[in-house]
Order: C-alpha cells, then sequence, then structure tokens
C-alpha cells in the first residue's frame, strides 16, 4: 500500500508502520526489514526511500506486479544505499533464494548492525501458488526465516517479528508458515551456503547488486 492508496490486496503497510513505530516508541536507529514476498514491495520502499533508520531489503520476481524493484533503486539523500532491491526470476527456487540472502543479506547485515528486524513473510513464491509463484518450498521458507532468526540473534539481541502477507495456495501457505514458525521458535541451526542448484541469473542479479552497492556497503568491495 501506498500513502495515498491501496494496492496489492493492502489497505495499509502493516511493515512499513510497524517499523515508525518501533523508531518513534522504542528509539531505534537502524531497522532491518526483510521482505521475502514475490511481489516487490514497493509501498514500503517507498516509504523509507531517504531514511537511513531503515534498511529495506526485497528479493521478488523481476517481472511481476507491481513491475517495480530494479536494483537501480538504491535509496535518495539520506537513504541513499539503504534500499536493496534483488529481482529474480520466476524459475528461483530454494537454493537461488538462500544463496542470495548468505552473499547480500547477511553480510550486509553484519555490517548494518540492525537493532531490529522485521520480516514482510509473503509465501507466494511457493511453487503451488495460483497467483504468483517461484519455486519455493516450505523447507525453503524455513530456512531463509533460519537465516533472519541468526541475523537477529547475532545483531538484534532476539529482536524479531514477522508479518504475513501474500500466499494463496492455502495448504502450501500452512506448511510454509509452520517451517517458518518451527525456523523462529526453536534453537537457530547455523546455516549453510547451498551446495547446489543455483541458477546462473541469480548468480547475476547477486553480482549486479554488490557492485551497484559497493559505493555504499564496504562488505561488497
Amino acid at each position: 500500500a501506498l500513502p495515498d492508496r491501496a494496492m496489492g490486496f493492502c489497505l495499509f503497510n502493516n511493515v512499513a508502520v510497524a517499523a515508525r513505530w518501533a523508531a518513534e516508541q522504542y528509539g531505534f536507529q537502524r531497522i532491518l526489514v526483510v521482505d521475502w514476498d514475490y511481489h516487490h514491495g514497493n509501498g514500503t520502499e517507498a516509504a523509507f526511500y531517504r531514511d537511513s533508520g531503515v534498511l529495506y531489503f526485497s528479493t521478488h520476481s523481476a517481472t511481476g506486479y507491481p513491475g517495480t524493484g530494479w536494483v537501480q533503486r538504491v535509496g535518495e539523500g539520506p537513504g541513499e544505499g539503504f534500499n536493496i532491491n534483488v529481482p529474480l526470476p520466476d524459475a528461483a527456487g530454494d537454493a537461488d533464494l538462500s544463496f542470495a540472502f548468505q552473499e547480500l543479506l547477511v553480510p550486509v547485515a553484519a555490517e548494518y548492525q540492525p537493532e531490529l528486524v522485521l520480516v514482510s513473510a509473503g509465501q507466494d513464491g511457493y511453487r503451488g501458488d495460483p497467483i504468483a509463484g517461484m519455486r519455493l518450498t516450505a523447507g525453503g521458507y524455513g530456512a531463509l526465516a533460519a537465516i533472519v532468526r541468526e541475523i537477529a540473534d547475532r545483531h538484534a539481541r532476539g529482536r524479531l517479528a514477522g508479518v504475513l502477507e501474500g500466499g494463496y495456495d492455502l495448504d502450501g501457505l500452512g506448511e510454509c508458515i509452520a517451517a517458518i514458525l518451527q525456523a523462529w521458535g526453536e534453537e537457530a541451526a547455523v546455516s549453510e551456503r547451498p551446495a547446489e542448484g543455483v541458477h546462473p541469473e541469480v548468480e547475476a542479479v547477486v553480482t549486479t547488486v554488490k557492485n551497484t552497492h559497493r559505493d555504499y556497503w564496504e562488505c561488497f568491495r
């Protein structure tokens, strides 16, 4: 949702409201928003595009609705470098998303040192989703959740919250949510880099993101 209109089945942008409220009520100066929904979160991007107090990291379809989320959209003014878009092909699956998270999100989070981690948890990248759909499985979402949990534990004193967003295969959605909650409710295992199965197109996107943001983050130099 944008400030002046609803979009993408959303009347309000819950994660953006939560981030702003947390900053104002608790004084958090560095909030990480991780968005793994199939659709790019253009409303969240717009809300914090000039704000270094929120680092927005989004993996999403390169071709899906709403047609935004280009790598070159890095933020403006004080927020330049704090908007990281990772547009992926619809063929992307578990190994691809884990690769992007390990190569991009993990190092940049270590450098940013967030005080709070929020997740736009849309599971419409699930392989059976009737509206969107990449190639992710419930186990893949559990792996992403474990990576985010590890980030929160290492850098944000375990402060982690998720907001349910997309996901339209109800059986698959339930499996995905169960996997996510399991990753967040138990001792977080150390996340491993995928040994194989990463599409060359995804590797190319990750390289482009690193090159685009190398002037803003030492971890990409």
